[in-house]
């Protein structure tokens, strides 16, 4: 089993929730009901799971009277050898966007208390308009207030160190993080060395639960290949009508986008000559899918962020950099983990990885354009302020960073490169892999 900080969530809510139910929220293939299901089996003396998809007679648990007594009598009637024992049962709700009526039961369950319910599935943050898969149904309810949210995501990148057996090493580089202190260059080559394999690799569990098993990346690719069909399918079967397409056309061009470095979404690399109007909604569906990250444009870099950004100007991001690899193919990877990539791309793949990074920190994605002159990657909200953080492939001088640094006088400021931590005038500069300590 792969270890995940999910389920140290997962214990915390077990232990502090009063009247609430939990839904666990992510893209697919991120490791949502292996987690549940492993939580569940080793937290509780009981353990039920019903899956709508795949257990559809089971809805009828569901149906007419929604009180917490009649659903509980009639799950003991449709599910054979069960156990409910008060406070030491955990009832798994999976898929539950295809029963209606269990999201509206949430409420019901929740006010009554008994047994712990927590429930997923599948591409959960889109709205009933935004879904045109005939499985999903509109609960007549949503039961504000009733439910706890979880977002997990792919294995970062200290995750992706445990599992590969290196968490003993953890402390001691963030130790030199917190002192601002250089690593001994023959270790900081080798955590440098272990992130571009992250980046090849990603964080879905079955492709590194694979590598690490097998440390062969033509299996993990194999494995990356099947996950993107996968999500070309559920863009196939969840989008509606003709948005199918232009969803598709918006997702293969984020790749493109990403390799030529562009400084924000450009329609025309989706279609020549075409405009927001067109693909506007596909974007939303994308982001709104958990496909990808987006990230906004902000010209004045002060909090709220989100007050002061422009959401005609953003870019996407993969939702894992090592599907971005796997479109880009074998002889991208193989420069990559050798460090000889040369050109935008590689700018391109960075930048995406420390997004990711971010967003499973918990940030929200802001970038900083104010003119045609000056950018910064990334502004995260942070000590009180808008905190800059800038993205090198290499090493290279930072005009915009000390532009930023002069005008905004924050109380750090962050460079990530291809080299060792650093501090001057304010400016930390941290290899890349130390974006999972901001």
């Amino acid at each position: 089993m792969l270890e995940r900080k999910i389920y140290a969530d997962l214990l915390h809510w077990k232990k502090t929730h009063t009247h609430t139910c939990l839904m666990i929220k992510g893209a697919r293939q991120v490791g949502k009901t292996y987690i549940i299901r492993e939580f569940g089996k080793n937290e509780y003396e009981s353990f039920i799971e019903i899956n709508f998809l795949r257990q559809k007679d089971l809805k009828t648990i569901f149906s007419d009277d929604l009180s917490a007594d009649s659903i509980y009598k009639r799950l003991t009637a449709q599910m054979q050898n069960i156990r409910l024992i008060e406070k030491k049962t955990l009832i798994f709700l999976d898929e539950i966007q295809a029963c209606g009526n269990a999201r509206t039961a949430i409420k019901f369950l929740a006010e009554d208390g008994r047994y712990d319910v927590i429930s997923s599935g599948s591409l959960l943050g889109l709205t009933f308009g935004e879904d045109g898969d005939p499985d999903v149904e509109e609960p007549a309810s949503v039961p504000t207030g009733y439910e706890d949210f979880l977002t997990m995501y792919s294995l970062d990148f200290e995750e992706y160190l445990w599992a590969n057996g290196y968490k003993n090493a953890i402390p001691i580089l963030k130790e030199h993080f917190d002192e601002k202190k250089p690593i001994p260059a023959d270790i900081n080559r080798k955590y440098e060395d272990l992130f571009r394999e992250y980046m090849v690799i990603g964080g879905m569990p079955e492709v590194v639960d694979d590598f690490v098993k097998h440390h062969d990346f033509n299996m993990a690719a194999g494995i990356q290949n099947r996950i993107l069909e996968d999500y070309n399918f559920d863009i196939s079967k969840h989008a509606k009508g003709a948005e199918k397409i232009k969803v598709k056309k918006c997702y293969d061009a984020i790749p493109r986008q990403l390799a030529k470095e562009l400084k924000k979404f450009q329609y025309a690399t989706v279609e020549k000559g075409t405009t927001s109007k067109k693909y506007g909604d596909s974007v939303t569906w994308l982001i709104d899918s958990s496909l990808v990250n987006a990230s906004y444009n902000v010209h004045e870099a002060y909090i709220p962020l989100m007050a002061n950004a422009d959401d005609t100007q953003f870019k996407l991001y993969f939702n894992d950099t090592g599907l971005l690899c796997a479109v880009y193919g074998f002889e991208t990877k193989r420069a990559l983990l050798n460090n000889t990539l040369k050109g935008n791309a590689k700018g391109g793949i960075y930048e995406n990885a420390v997004s990711e990074a971010l967003v499973k920190n918990g940030y929200k994605l802001y970038y900083y354009k104010p003119d045609d002159h000056r950018e910064i990657e990334f502004i995260i909200e942070k000590y009180g302020q808008a905190v800059p953080l800038e993205v090198k492939a290499g090493n290279t001088a930072t005009v915009s960073l000390n532009g930023f640094v002069k005008e905004y006088t924050p109380v750090i400021a962050y460079k990530l490169v291809n080299g060792n931590i650093g501090f001057h005038d304010g400016k930390l500069t941290l290899p890349h892999y130390m974006v999972m300590f901001i």
